[in-house]
C-alpha cells in the first residue's frame, strides 16, 4: 500500500455528485473483479456524512499499472480526474480500516421469513418497526447488482485511526474487515 491514484469527481448539472460517484464506484469494483486484486484498498478522503468527491486507491504500483491499463472509467472518464500514480507521503496522519457494513434487518430478510412460515402476522409489524428503527448511520453508495440488477446500498464503516499499518486482503470493494490503509 505504498502507492495511491486519487480519482476525482467532477460533477455539473447532468451528473450529480452522489449518481457520478456510484458509476464510477461501479466500474472500479468492475475493474478490480476482472483483475482478481485483492491488494487494492479504497478509501475517501473527504469523507464525513457522505463520502466526498474523490475516491482513493491504494495498492503497489505495478498493480495499479494494471489497473489503468484496463481504461476502467471508459465514458466516464470526462467526468473524473485522475492523478498520476504517486507514492504515500512520508507525514500520514494514521491508519484506518474502511469495510462493509450490512443491516440485519432486511425486507428480503422478511420476506423469507414469511414464506418459510418462521414468523407470524403479529411479528411482522414488530419485525418492521426494529428494522426501521436500527437504520445504518454510515455513509453508503447506492449500486446495481451485475446479477440481478437490483440496487442495492454498500454501507462503509470508516473505522478508527489506528497508530499501526495492518496487512490483509481486500475484497472486490476494495474494503476489508482488517487490513488498513493509510490516511493523509
Amino acid at each position: 500500500m505504498n502507492y495511491y491514484i486519487d480519482v476525482k469527481i467532477q460533477p455539473d448539472a447532468e451528473m450529480r455528485e452522489n449518481f457520478l460517484l456510484n458509476k464510477v464506484f461501479s466500474k472500479l469494483h468492475k475493474a478490480i473483479f476482472d483483475l482478481k486484486a485483492m491488494d487494492i484498498g479504497v478509501s475517501f478522503p473527504q469523507a464525513k456524512n457522505k463520502l466526498g468527491c474523490v475516491i482513493r486507491l491504494h495498492s503497489k504500483k505495478q498493480n495499479l499499472e494494471n489497473l489503468q491499463k484496463l481504461n476502467w472509467l471508459g465514458g466516464l472518464v470526462g467526468y473524473c480526474e485522475l492523478s498520476q500514480i504517486l507514492p504515500v507521503p512520508d507525514e500520514i496522519k494514521g491508519y484506518k480500516v474502511l469495510s462493509r457494513v450490512r443491516q440485519n434487518m432486511t425486507n428480503a430478510k422478511l420476506r423469507r421469513l414469511i414464506k418459510r412460515g418462521k414468523i407470524s402476522d403479529d411479528e411482522v409489524k414488530g419485525y418492521k418497526a426494529k428494522m426501521f428503527a436500527g437504520g445504518l448511520d454510515e455513509p453508503y453508495l447506492e449500486l446495481r447488482s451485475a446479477s440481478t440488477g437490483k440496487l442495492y446500498r454498500l454501507y462503509i464503516k470508516i473505522g478508527k485511526l489506528q497508530n499501526e499499518p495492518v496487512a490483509g486482503e481486500f475484497n472486490n470493494f476494495g474494503l476489508s474487515k482488517t487490513a488498513t490503509m493509510p490516511i493523509f
